[in-house]
């Protein structure tokens, strides 16, 4: 196994937060500019989702790219789809054309992130693969965090967004010119025969139940974005409170991801897993007697945040324990994949039982998966530790 060394993942990090910079900034600023040009909130929705819909299409076909030319040019090839996507901007505002591009950005997107993903997790000790997907996780949830803070230069010049953007990509795609290429495992002479719909049967049989936290994030994240600003709403919370309640639970997540990365290298991802499980099911359940003290209603979403905002990177953690290393890069194509569908559930269910159960509706939807994440997990035997043999120790 080759090692991962600082400079490499360091430069792999700062690639991941770019790429994490570049998406938070598309989001809100092209809704505001599709808005403003008078679009309708349906097609601005539907705009949005070219990014995933350009995630899901690249998916199946990730793989064998990346077996056959290495993780890096890959990871350039992403860049350079998503720099030269995000330069396109500014020439034509037209929203057919932006959405191609934000699919563009999406396959882009996907690229670097399955890439630099498989090749942290593969090459990471295991006593320290915690940690740095914790790291990696911190990375892509800072840059997202920053990028909306772009939308305020739209003020002075529209493009000025779009080039500072696609500017830093370009930093990050000349700065990975001078990193060694690399390639996944390759399969053992028995497995080497195994068709894709075998790989994808392998690793659910080996590490289904390290998928559920990439499906648990996804549900949760695309809840509390969607479902959640229309449940306060409709509770008299006011809206001045959803704007910091929100970013409580990333701010949790963000100072807290590290040491739970390095409490499940020392005491194993299951069980960590199992307390954040626990501990984010009973904050969500708490709020529904907080009533209408707002500062309790905050504290409990930051201590929700602090455990389970970590739920996808220890997941992703816990299936590399669980997989040998030449299906790493299957798991972490199902990882994403259990993730779009707990994004794209998340908002329908939490909408359905908004509908529904009146009083706490979306407090049920998110305790509710998350106590069946709980059971689920704490049923399952697998420990997450795998033979000595089968360690990326180097």
């Amino acid at each position: 196994m080759a090692v991962l060394t600082k400079s490499k993942f360091s430069v792999l990090v700062s690639i991941v937060f770019i790429s994490g910079f570049s998406q938070g900034m598309l989001l809100p600023l092209i809704a505001i500019l599709l808005e403003e040009s008078g679009t309708s909130s349906t097609l601005n929705g539907l705009n949005a989702t070219a990014l995933y819909i350009g995630i899901v299409l690249a998916s199946p076909f990730i793989e064998k790219p990346v077996r056959m030319f290495g993780y890096k040019k890959i990871i350039i090839t992403g860049l350079i789809l998503v720099t030269v996507s995000l330069f396109l901007f500014p020439w034509w505002k037209a929203f057919w054309f932006w959405f191609a591009l934000r699919m563009i950005i999406g396959v882009g997107d996907h690229m670097l992130h399955f890439s630099t993903q498989v090749w942290v997790t593969s090459n990471s000790p295991a006593d320290k693969r915690g940690r740095n997907i914790a790291l990696y996780g911190i990375a892509f949830g800072a840059g997202f965090g920053i990028g909306p803070m772009m939308t305020r230069l739209a003020v002075y010049s529209e493009a000025l967004p779009f080039i500072i953007s696609g500017g830093f990509c370009l930093i990050s795609l000349f700065v990975m010119t001078f990193i060694q290429n690399e390639y996944p495992e390759t399969e053992s002479f028995n497995e080497a025969g195994m068709n894709t719909l075998s790989r994808y049967r392998e690793v659910i049989l080996l590490a289904w139940v390290a998928l559920l936290p990439a499906f648990g994030y996804g549900f949760l994240e695309a809840s509390l974005n969607g479902s959640f600003p229309v449940y306060a709403l409709r509770h008299g919370i006011p809206i001045d409170w959803v704007s910091i309640l929100l970013p409580s639970f990333i701010v949790g997540s963000l100072v807290f991801q590290l040491p739970l990365g390095l409490w499940s290298d020392r005491f194993g991802r299951r069980n960590v897993l199992l307390v954040c499980l626990f501990v984010g099911f009973a904050a969500f359940t708490a709020t529904l007697f907080a009533g209408e003290n707002m500062p309790l209603f905050l504290l409990l979403f930051f201590i929700a945040g602090m455990f389970v905002g970590s739920l996808f990177s220890l997941g992703i953690t816990y299936m590399s324990d669980l997989l040998p290393l030449h299906l790493l890069p299957v798991g972490n194509i199902l990882a994403g994949i259990a993730f779009s569908a707990g994004s794209m559930s998340g908002p329908l269910i939490g909408g359905w039982f908004i509908d529904t159960f009146k009083s706490g509706a979306f407090v049920y939807a998110i305790s509710g998966m998350l106590l069946a994440l709980l059971v689920i997990t704490f049923i399952h035997r697998g420990t997450g530790i795998r033979s000595a043999a089968e360690k990326n120790v180097s």
